[in-house]
């Protein structure tokens, strides 16, 4: 086995959510970059559970469950637990490691933490060049007015548009 596991970023990032304004990884994604069974995986921190406070793991609620459930296209059988999964924050996940005490898992690890310090130096990245843009745009150069409003443009989040209701529609009459 070679000293790193190397996954596309991409394939990590395509796995962390924001749940309650943390980013956070499910028990599921984390056992299968482990190559373990979420259920093993749910075993060992039951078994572990004075290791991870709440700011390492924590449960959904049923009702963040749910909403996360709706965000998934088509739910695959047994891909999708009807059981409201674990979440793990950064530490969490550190932490998750020495409780799988695999080489795989802490390989794993290594390389989701420094997806996570990438995200949070790109959103760091990011809050400065706003802050720069507002501070010449306070200016009042008038002269570089369009491309204050052009870099805002680039830079802002998209909005989120409410999405039309699909299927069919009975008539109201």
């Amino acid at each position: 086995m070679s000293d790193k596991i190397t996954i596309p970023d991409e394939v990590i990032i395509d796995k962390i959510y924001v749940i309650r304004g943390q980013r956070v990884m499910l028990d599921r994604d984390l056992a299968e970059l482990y190559g373990v069974e979420t259920k093993r995986l749910k075993e060992q921190v039951r078994r572990n559970i004075n290791r991870f406070p709440e700011s390492f793991m924590f449960e959904l609620t049923s009702e963040e469950h749910k909403t996360l459930r709706t965000q998934f296209a088509t739910l695959k059988r047994g891909r999708h637990s009807k059981y409201p999964p674990f979440v793990f924050t950064e530490h969490g996940i550190l932490m998750l490691s020495s409780v799988l005490n695999s080489e795989l898992a802490i390989k794993m690890s290594v390389q989701i933490i420094e997806t996570f310090v990438q995200l949070r130096k790109l959103a760091n990245n990011y809050e400065e060049i706003m802050n720069k843009i507002n501070q010449m745009e306070s200016q009042n150069n008038e002269q570089f007015s369009e491309i204050y409003e052009v870099l805002q443009r680039l830079l802002s989040k998209p909005e989120e548009k409410p999405r039309k209701e699909i299927g069919y529609k009975a008539d109201k009459n």
